[in-house]
């Protein structure tokens, strides 16, 4: 394909990605009202399921907030039971900041109803086509991470295409 022909198609198909976009924010929203939690806050927690126990400052980085908003954030989810302070195993001169459990009621109000429709979605994809979305996941999420670092000034992770 040209790259005309290639861009020509990106345009044809940016509403549809826009219209995700919005709608994946969307979600994120209602799921951490169900949670009775602001957005950032689960924002927060997704961060530390997928990369485990992190300090503060680390998470501050993950979640591109300040420190002192991160710590604030961090009170919150530690007074509403989300999450935990521990000592660093490795450096007993560090917390961790660890995600807790959260009930299955709570997690399915917040979270069965996407699970279910996207498991919808994607059985109505082949084998083939799974893969190149998640591809296309794993590929765009550091993009999409590196982007809002851009946005706000901040520093580029791992520069283009990290």
């Amino acid at each position: 394909m040209s790259e005309q022909q290639h861009n020509a198609l990106l345009r044809q198909h940016a509403d549809s990605y826009r219209a995700y976009v919005t709608a994946t924010v969307l979600h994120g929203q209602a799921a951490a009202e169900a949670l009775g939690q602001h957005p950032t806050d689960l924002y927060a927690l997704h961060a530390l399921d997928l990369a485990g126990p992190l300090t503060t400052g680390a998470l501050a980085e993950r979640i591109g907030l300040s420190q002192s908003a991160t710590t604030r954030l961090v009170d919150r989810l530690v007074r509403a039971g989300r999450a935990r302070r521990a000592p660093d195993p490795d450096d007993r001169r560090r917390v961790l900041v660890e995600p807790l459990p959260i009930p299955h009621d709570e997690d399915e109000a917040a979270f069965g109803p996407a699970r279910r429709r996207m498991a919808e979605v994607f059985r109505s994809f082949t084998a083939d086509e799974l893969r190149v979305l998640f591809r296309y996941f794993a590929a765009a999420a550091p993009a999409l991470r590196d982007a809002t670092a851009e946005t706000k000034g901040l520093p580029v992770a791992g520069g283009p295409g990290s």
